[in-house]
């Protein structure tokens, strides 16, 4: 009710319309920043240098493989790095390195 008058169906859908707007607003600002996976401050000198050797990359150049197509590649959580039993250090799921094995079918 407005001012005590109820309000008419053409004045809800107006309502329930703006604030679905609204939200979508809302929702779109959140900014999300893109995942990187290659931090490597907590590697030894021979883990990082093994990451180079293998030419690891965050995002692969040959989209059919990627890490997480990989079966050395261990996910975490979504839109988290997750590790490969090959290369110590986050590992991106889009990302490639020379040591990639297809994943059994």
């Amino acid at each position: 009710m407005t001012n005590g008058k109820a309000l008419s169906r053409r004045e809800a859908v107006r309502n329930l319309v703006v604030l679905a707007a609204g939200s979508a607003l809302i929702g779109c600002t959140k900014e999300s920043k893109p995942l990187s996976c290659v931090d490597t401050s907590g590697l030894s000198s021979d883990e990082a240098a093994m990451r180079k050797t293998l030419e690891y990359v965050d995002q692969t150049p040959t989209p059919p493989k990627q890490c997480d197509g990989c079966q050395l590649f261990k996910p975490a959580a979504p839109e988290s790095c997750g590790a490969c039993t090959v290369l110590k250090g986050p590992i991106h799921p889009k990302g490639y390195c020379k040591s990639w094995v297809q994943k059994p079918a």
